[in-house]
This record gives C-alpha cells, sequence and structure tokens, in this order.
C-alpha cells in the first residue's frame, strides 16, 4: 500500500512539475506573442500602411505565434508533436489548395493597399467594371456604378487587368465633336462654340479649350471642342456644353447637318 502511495506521489510529482512548465509555457507565450504582434502592429501603423493590412497581418501573426506556443506547450507535456506537427502541415496544404483563388485575391489585395494605383472616392475602371471606389478590401475592391449599382470586384481581377483611374490626375479633357454643313461660316461656328464654353466657369482656363475643325465628312464638317475641367465636374459641364453648343450654332444660324444621300432615278426609253 505505502508503495502504491509513494508511485502516486511520484507520477503526481512528475506530471504535475510538467502541468506546471506546459502551463507557464502557454501564459509566458501568449504574452510575449501578444508584446511581439502588438509591437509589429505599431511599427507597421507608424510607417502608414493601410489599416485593412495591418490588421489582417497582425492577426495572422498572432495565430501563427500561438500555434507554435501551443505546441510547445504540449510538447512539453511528453505529448509526441512530430506527427502533430505532419498533420497540422498537412491540413494547412489542403487548405491552401482549396483556398487557392481566395489567397490570389487575398496577394492581389495586399499590392493594391500596398502600390495604390487607387483610392477610395477614386473613378475608375477595373477588372472590366466601371465605377467610384468604395472599400479596398483585403478580398475585393467595392464600386459603386454611376447608376448607383454595388459592384464587388476580386482584387485578382483588378491586378490581372489594366486600371483606368480617371481621378489621379486633377485635370480631365472633354472630347466633343460638332458637325457643321459645307456651306456654313466656319469663322462663325468657331465664334458660337467659344461662347458656349465661355458660359461655363467650370471649365479650366488652363490649359486653354481647343476648339478646331478635325475632319472633312460625308456630311459635314467636324469641328472638336475639347474643354479642361475637374474630374467631378466632367459629366455636368458635357451634357451642358452639348446643349449650350447647339444653341449657341442654331443662334448663329449654323445648320448641323444629318447623313444625307441624293438618289438619281433614270427612267429608260423604250423603243
Amino acid at each position: 500500500m505505502e508503495d502504491l502511495i509513494l508511485k502516486i506521489k511520484e507520477y503526481i510529482l512528475l506530471y504535475g512539475i510538467k502541468v506546471i512548465a506546459a502551463i507557464l509555457i502557454f501564459v509566458i507565450g501568449k504574452f510575449l506573442a501578444g508584446l511581439l504582434t502588438g509591437g509589429l502592429k505599431k511599427v507597421m501603423l507608424k510607417a502608414k500602411v493601410e489599416e485593412t493590412l495591418v490588421s489582417f497581418v497582425h492577426n495572422i501573426a498572432y495565430v501563427g505565434a500561438m500555434t507554435f506556443v501551443v505546441i510547445a506547450a504540449i510538447g512539453q507535456l511528453g505529448v509526441q508533436t512530430t506527427s502533430f506537427i505532419a498533420v497540422l502541415g498537412a491540413a494547412g496544404l489542403a487548405v491552401g489548395l482549396a483556398l487557392q483563388g481566395s489567397l490570389s485575391n487575398f496577394a492581389a489585395g495586399v499590392i493594391l493597399i500596398l502600390f495604390k494605383p487607387f483610392k477610395v472616392n477614386d473613378f475608375i475602371i477595373a477588372g472590366g467594371e466601371m465605377g467610384t471606389v468604395k472599400e479596398i478590401q483585403i478580398f475585393n475592391t467595392v464600386l459603386a456604378h454611376p447608376d448607383n449599382r454595388k459592384i464587388v470586384v476580386p482584387n485578382s481581377q483588378v491586378t490581372g487587368a489594366t486600371i483606368t483611374n480617371f481621378s489621379a490626375i486633377d485635370k480631365r479633357r472633354i472630347d466633343l465633336v460638332f458637325g457643321i454643313s459645307y456651306t456654313d461660316d466656319m469663322k462663325k461656328a468657331k465664334d458660337a462654340l467659344a461662347r458656349a464654353v465661355a458660359s461655363d466657369k467650370r471649365i479650366l482656363t488652363e490649359p486653354k479649350p481647343v476648339i478646331a475643325v478635325s475632319e472633312l465628312a460625308e456630311s459635314s464638317v467636324n469641328l472638336v471642342c475639347r474643354p479642361w475641367v475637374k474630374p467631378g465636374d466632367y459629366w455636368d459641364v458635357y451634357f451642358n456644353i452639348v446643349e449650350q453648343g447647339k444653341l449657341e450654332l442654331e443662334k448663329s444660324g449654323i445648320t448641323i447637318p444629318f447623313p444625307q444621300r441624293d438618289i438619281h432615278v433614270y427612267e429608260e426609253k423604250k423603243g
């Protein structure tokens, strides 16, 4: 009986020490993991890295650190962790293959956040879609279409194609074409379009608007009207100049032609 009691005490002493050591490893490891990942987060924030990426990297780093802490604590208890690590690695590989598309979107999201080809509220064409950027997430970019549709574009599609950013530069040119008749006075037509441009104060004075003959077309002489505006004023000015241009041309007696064809009918003489 005494031998049994001694053996129980030995086991309690032996495994008790291991359990205490495992608990200490877990507690200290958790503290160090929080300290190190917290320091990493502060460094990234000080470097002005996007908050979304900072949060994601911080969480990933913390989970990875805690995984090693848990494995170390389990190993201290005498459990063989080699097979456990192998199973964990195989599971990680399987998850990685299953989430291959998501990982691609994640990598693309990191690229977008780091290199910033566009920012929130920019008007862009990306991934075959057009709209105003509302959110740049780790896996997706959220756009608001001009007709107010919400469009979610996977980041891999955004970085895998051409990105057109209409808001990156503080000036944008409007390209308009007005056709006049071959019999009309081109100088009067140019003056009329110049008045239409001058009537809109949102049009920039530099660079100067261009009004010039661009083409001698089949049914008209085409004049280009190219004023510069701020990106946010583009469509409002576009529609206004189309309307004002037509009105000013009409006031000047300029004809805006439409395609016409003369058909000649010949009657065949009999006999």
